[in-house]
């Protein structure tokens, strides 16, 4: 039971480790004149418009950039988890 204590422990430190270093990433992406930043903990940082643009458009595009940057981000995450040795016991 112990062992299976320090387990879980164990993976909650790393947890931690990867959620400081994750802090840390920082991507931004540009469409349409739109420019979109999101940090490692998936959340939307800054958003920059510099053209005038439809409000059809806008939303089209705004949609496009959080999408784009939610799958970058997760990519990122996957490459610093593996790289930090993954999560022994979850397959990565």
């Amino acid at each position: 039971m112990f062992n299976k204590l320090k387990q879980f422990k164990d993976l909650r430190d790393q947890a931690k480790t990867l959620q400081s270093a994750l802090a840390k990433e920082s991507i931004t992406l540009d469409k349409n004149g739109v420019k979109l930043t999101m940090n490692g903990n998936m959340e939307v940082t800054n958003i920059v418009i510099t053209e005038q643009l439809a409000n059809d458009k806008m939303a089209s595009t705004m949609k496009d950039l959080m999408n784009d940057s939610v799958k970058k981000m997760q990519r990122i995450m996957a490459e610093k988890m593996q790289s930090m040795g993954g999560f022994p016991g979850l397959g990565m």
